[in-house]
């Protein structure tokens, strides 16, 4: 469902924002540095500009404050939505459930002369005993979990809501430079130039430090839009911080969900099985002669020499070192230089990088001592 957007209003002054505010909704759609502003807001853009006095240090001072501050306070909601969330908790829970219902054999026998005089009734009884002691246990952890999942699923629809309100932040910061810009732009290239051609025609002291004055308020005023500029590279930066977030949420409630409506089930079914399966043996006969235990383990010494001998032939007709084991190693060894000769490229590419950019530094810098120099 489509959300309706607000235009965002811009205005002089710095309005507090209080920590339990509602945040604003935004249309979901991709944050782009440089953001399409609709026709109403390009008008809004050439209104607030034309109404932005430089000659005001506190209107400076203030511009665009408000915008910040609810960035400030919709990066601390984001913040407390991520710190008190321990997903490792959850982690142990669904591993702790898991080594419940793997602890828990259908299949298994005792062994000896002893389990054949065992009544199957016994059997039966102590498997019904077992079952329902890890039963409890699995009730305990799926109804932690149940609460998780449902902690999780809301986290989800909230961060939905947060990535809508930093949407609205961006698209409000990105007025105020635009605005910003376009007032300093007109100043420098009208008024300030006005005064700094008065002055150098007259010569005089106040008109000379008219100009000055200007100049330095539109020094001031275009460090203050670099502060704006800033913060919108923060909220640009926070869009795919939340949906990473969000990603990670919704993977670790799928898998809760999966592990409740899959896992138990089945393990409950296997049980369902057992019960069925030693049912039937009770109606076989049991009691078998000592003949019968006599044969049986003739069979099973026969059995375990044959497969005693065929392993030890297998194992003396084997090499010392598997073939498919030193096929792995090669791969390995040549995916280890591949991947280094991956890593060294691109350190060499940064390195490049890194000496281009020093070396505009320093032209930057020499440039600017430069005309420190001759002021």
């Amino acid at each position: 469902m489509e959300v309706k957007v607000e235009t965002p209003t811009l205005v002089f002054d710095a309005p507090s924002v209080e920590p339990e505010a509602n945040l604003p909704v935004a249309k979901q759609n991709e944050m782009k540095e440089e953001i399409v502003l609709s026709k109403e807001e390009l008008a809004q853009v050439e209104s607030f500009s034309k109404q932005i006095d430089l000659s005001n240090s506190t209107a400076i001072l203030n511009y665009g404050v408000g915008a910040q501050r609810k960035l400030s306070s919709f990066s601390e909601k984001a913040l407390d939505a991520v710190r008190t969330k321990d997903m490792g908790e959850v982690g142990d829970m669904i591993t702790n459930l898991i080594g419940q219902l793997k602890d828990f054999d259908v299949d298994e026998k005792e062994k000896g002369l002893k389990a054949l005089f065992k009544k199957s009734a016994n059997k039966l009884t102590a498997l019904k005993t077992k079952y329902s002691k890890v039963e409890t246990n699995v009730n305990v952890i799926t109804t932690e979990l149940e609460k998780h999942e449902t902690t999780l699923l809301k986290d989800v629809a909230m961060l939905d809501h947060m990535y809508d309100a930093n949407l609205a932040y961006f698209k409000e910061l990105t007025m105020y430079i635009a605005a910003g810009k376009k007032k300093l732009e007109e100043t420098r290239s009208g008024e300030l130039a006005a005064l700094q051609n008065k002055a150098q025609a007259s010569g005089l002291p106040e008109d000379v430090q008219a100009a000055k004055d200007l100049a330095a308020m539109c020094d001031r005023f275009e460090k203050k839009i670099y502060d704006l500029q800033l913060t919108r590279t923060i909220a640009l930066q926070s869009g795919p911080q939340i949906r990473m977030v969000q990603s990670s949420n919704t993977i670790m409630a799928e898998k809760i969900q999966s592990t409740i409506v899959n896992t138990i089930p089945l393990w409950k079914n296997q049980m369902i099985i057992a019960i069925g399966v030693e049912h039937s043996n009770q109606a076989a006969k049991a009691q078998r002669e000592v003949s019968d235990m006599t044969n049986e383990l003739l069979k099973k010494n026969a059995d375990a020499l044959k497969a005693a001998t065929i392993e030890t032939v297998k194992e003396s007709e084997r090499g010392i070192v598997d073939i498919e084991t030193i096929r792995h190693t090669n791969e390995q060894l040549i995916s280890t230089m591949d991947e280094v000769l991956r890593i060294q490229a691109e350190g060499k590419e940064k390195r490049r990088n890194a000496e281009q950019e020093l070396s505009q530094i320093e032209q930057e810098l020499k440039t600017k001592l430069l005309e420190a120099s001759k002021a």
